[in-house]
């Protein structure tokens, strides 16, 4: 008698369904029905790339399975912004900078915020690695200044980069972002371990990790249901576009609104780790994709505006650089004791709040 046939899981089928629906309806006008539909799909497949990412971190332990996600998303992110700065328009010269800022708010006070609301519900108080953490947290902040509010105080007319200022900005995101990467996974890979209340290094996973076949599978998988995500996310946005501008918000709440579905995967990945007690793989998660998120990005716009016409935007307004100070002070003060309780969660959240509502209000 043959074996039953097993059927494939609901995580091995999303993200294929999600490539082949995004080869279907490109350049499609899209109905109400079609639109619904598509953005159960885009959770279903945000849901997907979650699981799979938890299977490549099982495999290949932290903090590399905190990076694979981090990279994975930020380089489909980047393509997606020079695909959207090709297609031309009279927001591209301002295009990334709002989503580079959008992702930054969104990792260091969302996802932080979250990750430490989830571990100190279930514990009374968050404990992290403060050296790991310091370092990250150093090397995002030094990014985002050097990238979103120097080029406002530069003596070029409007918040822009000259050429060589431009090149300097993108070989120092790019150096301090590989530099990062060679100290969490190699000279350094301890400060970046989850640890518990007694600072020793926890052993996340009692049972054996998947093997090598099931790793790569997943993260084939994941890098499939990534490019869905964003994909889905695209073509959804006309949608969000005219959503956005029948309720009267500006036009710039569309990447917020983006940016949220594309960072969908990260956040869910970091809460279940904070569930789980290992608040460190979140911080790393968060913090990690805010350096991505710029150290990626910032050079390829670089060498993409070889060729692209127009201005590019980067720096910041005064609004966004006083939610980027305030930022930045809380996230010191929430990193340096190493632990931290809902208050801290619940005050980053809140920063999160304020940022959306003054894209939605500015």
């Amino acid at each position: 008698m043959s074996p039953p046939l097993r059927l494939p899981s609901w995580t091995t089928v999303v993200p294929l369904l999600a490539i082949l629906t995004l080869v279907l309806v490109l350049g499609r006008e899209l109905g109400p029905i079609l639109v619904g539909g598509l953005a159960v799909l885009l959770g279903a497949a945000v849901l997907s790339a979650v699981h799979h990412a938890e299977v490549v971190a099982h495999r290949v332990g932290e903090p590399y399975g905190s990076l694979v996600l981090a990279v994975a998303v930020t380089i489909i992110e980047v393509a997606l912004i020079v695909t959207l700065m090709v297609s031309g328009g009279k927001e591209v010269a301002t295009l990334a900078r709002d989503t580079v800022f959008a992702a930054l708010m969104i990792t260091t006070n969302g996802i932080v915020g979250l990750s430490l609301l989830v571990a100190s519900r279930r514990r009374g108080t968050a404990h992290f690695n403060s050296h790991g953490t310091g370092a990250a947290l150093a090397t995002a902040l030094t990014l985002a200044v050097l990238s979103l509010v120097v080029p406002t105080f530069t003596s070029t007319p409007g918040p822009e980069f000259t050429g060589p200022q431009l090149v300097f900005a993108a070989v120092a995101s790019l150096v301090l972002y590989l530099l990062f990467v060679s100290t969490q996974t190699k000279t350094h890979r301890h400060v970046f371990l989850p640890i518990d209340e007694g600072g020793e290094v926890l052993d996340e996973h009692h049972d054996d990790p998947p093997s090598a076949r099931a790793a790569w599978t997943s993260l084939a998988l994941l890098l499939v249901a990534l490019v869905g995500v964003i994909g889905l996310a695209k073509v959804e946005s006309p949608a969000l576009e005219a959503g956005v501008r029948a309720a009267g918000l500006p036009h710039s709440f569309v990447g917020v609104l983006i940016a949220m579905l594309v960072l969908a995967p990260e956040t869910l990945t970091a809460a279940n780790a904070a569930r789980r007690g290992a608040t460190q793989v979140s911080l790393n998660l968060a913090l990690g994709s805010a350096m991505a998120s710029i150290g990626l990005t910032i050079p390829t716009i670089a060498v993409a505006s070889i060729w692209l016409e127009g201005p590019l935007h980067l720096g910041l307004g005064a609004l966004h650089m006083s939610l980027l100070a305030v930022t930045a002070v809380v996230a010191v003060l929430t990193v340096v004791p190493g632990r931290a309780t809902r208050l801290q969660g619940g005050v980053h959240l809140v920063l999160l709040a304020a940022y959306v509502f003054l894209a939605a209000n500015p």
